[in-house]
């Protein structure tokens, strides 16, 4: 199944509280336990003002579904086309 990089434009994402970040995370769960099994919500890097999420779901219109289900913001979705580390450069 392919893996997407979800943008999402959140002022002061970094700023947010443990307890408001556990909020987010629940809700996210929630929706998909809910209403889009097939996504699979990998991690998230909370910046500044944006949180970038990893997922893995069947398109991109899953991904968008979890979004407004939510009430979160997805700015850019990119498919992940190939991942490279370190060990790539061996």
């Amino acid at each position: 199944m392919p893996k997407y990089v979800i943008e999402r434009n959140i002022l002061d994402a970094g700023s947010l509280s443990p307890s408001e970040l556990k909020k987010i995370s629940q809700t996210s769960c929630g929706v998909i336990e809910g209403s889009v099994p097939m996504v699979q919500w990998v991690n998230s890097y909370v910046t500044g003002n944006k949180v970038y999420c990893i997922f893995i779901a069947p398109d991109e219109e899953s991904v968008k579904r979890h979004g407004e289900l939510g009430g979160f913001p997805v700015d850019s979705i990119a498919e992940v086309k190939a991942i490279i580390d370190p060990i790539t450069a061996e």
